[in-house]
């Protein structure tokens, strides 16, 4: 069945985000088999070479290959890329902001929901454009900070300020929240991404769209405010030139 952004997909990618904490292989699972037919709309993953850049325990490797890639995967976090076991083959430690390849070394360069853990957002969009070949397909997309989802685990008390925010969590918990800001959790926006995309030269930007959100609702990617409110998540889709 060809893949489509309407609104039913939007229901059920939600369902399965509720359980994300409880049960992220279900909503990973989820999220990577929809990963593959939104990717597959801009280049075709048979045969392509694809580098998962914050890859984490390996949710998207088995879909990635069933779908003809051959598929690398990269992360900073050991501890993360080690969740489902053993580190997998084809998986490389290191930073996302100086990737470790050489310059157009994969057709297509993926990376979700990890830009708003870097310090440095934009320097590792940059880099991904500089490992993909000309041709190739950059697919970034990442939490949109005014989301309702923006400070992750502290959410919404994000809205009052990130410190707060994980002050108050460590007050109710006893320990620091997993994503901690300031440090693995940055406040990156939908004006953060519109800008970087104007201002690259590498490539061309094909889409800047509401990752879950249905196709009619687009434009609101266009809104200023609103969209930092309503699109919670952000893609950014550039073929190299």
């Amino acid at each position: 069945m060809p893949w489509t952004a309407d609104l039913q997909r939007s229901v059920r990618l939600f369902r399965d985000f509720r359980v994300e904490q409880s049960d992220p292989r279900r909503f990973y699972s989820a999220l990577a088999e929809d990963s593959v037919g939104q990717l597959s709309t801009y280049h075709d993953l048979a045969g392509a070479t694809l580098l998962d850049v914050g890859g984490g325990p390996g949710y998207f490797r088995d879909a990635f290959r069933a779908a003809g890639a051959t598929y690398w995967a990269l992360d900073a976090d050991v501890g993360e890329l080690s969740g489902l076991g053993g580190i997998a083959h084809g998986t490389v430690v290191g930073d996302g902001m100086n990737l470790p390849f050489r310059d157009g070394a994969v057709d297509v360069c993926y990376s979700s929901n990890v830009l708003e853990h870097v310090p440095r957002p934009w320097d590792m969009a940059d880099e991904m454009l500089r490992v993909t070949r000309p041709g190739g397909i950059v697919f970034l997309s990442y939490t949109l900070w005014w989301g309702p989802w923006g400070g992750h685990e502290t959410s919404p008390w994000h809205y009052l300020g990130g410190r707060l925010a994980r002050r108050r969590y460590r007050r109710k918990h006893g320990h620091e929240p997993k994503n901690r800001y300031g440090e693995s959790l940055f406040a990156v926006t939908v004006r953060d991404g519109v800008a970087w995309a104007r201002r690259q030269q590498a490539g061309v930007v094909l889409d800047v769209v509401p990752r879950y959100n249905p196709r009619w609702s687009r434009w609101l990617t266009r809104v200023p405010v609103v969209r930092e409110l309503a699109t919670w998540n952000l893609v950014i889709v550039v073929r190299k030139a």
